[in-house]
């Protein structure tokens, strides 16, 4: 049994067998029975309950467990919950495994061009910190994590070294 969420809407109860090509269960507890072919790597034609659907894999990051996809052209985000993330949700749980960053350090040598954030400001993953030139290529550094930023490190316009501390969580 999987719960999903598209676009971050209202959970989608799914319980769906696949066996060789062949799609049986519910899909919020309405039967539903296809076949899906697989057309390449990312692609496939799905037929579920006498509907066609065209189906591209943009983008899946399996640890996450969330997905970007293309179904007859639109697309989706969906994040996917199994049991054992339901039940370690009700027991509060749930972000015990969130990775605990206390700072953000030079990935090479380079030029501090433009600092994005302040100290005291609530950052989410994957929000713009700083940007780095190094090698001709301007590198944006991203949050690895959610946090507050406790220090800015890195001065504009200043050369840093690699693995130099440039701000802290």
């Amino acid at each position: 049994m999987y719960t999903i969420s598209i676009n971050g809407k209202a959970p989608v109860k799914t319980d769906l067998n696949l066996q060789g090509n062949k799609i049986t269960g519910t899909l919020n507890e309405k039967a539903v029975e296809g076949d899906i072919e697989t057309i390449n790597a990312n692609e496939y034609h799905l037929l579920l309950n006498n509907k066609s659907y065209n189906i591209q894999l943009i983008k899946a990051d399996y640890i996450e467990k969330k997905l970007l996809i293309k179904i007859n052209g639109q697309k989706y985000n969906i994040d996917v919950k199994d049991k054992y993330d339901e039940l370690l949700h009700n027991l509060g749980l749930d972000n015990i495994a969130a990775k605990k960053v206390n700072d953000v350090k030079a990935p090479m040598p380079g030029m501090v061009l433009n600092i994005l954030v302040e100290e005291g400001q609530l950052v989410k993953k994957g929000d713009s910190l700083l940007i780095l030139e190094a090698m001709k290529m301007e590198n944006i550094l991203k949050s690895p994590a959610d946090g507050t930023i406790k220090k800015v490190v890195a001065t504009k316009g200043v050369a840093v070294e690699k693995n130099q501390l440039l701000i802290q969580f």
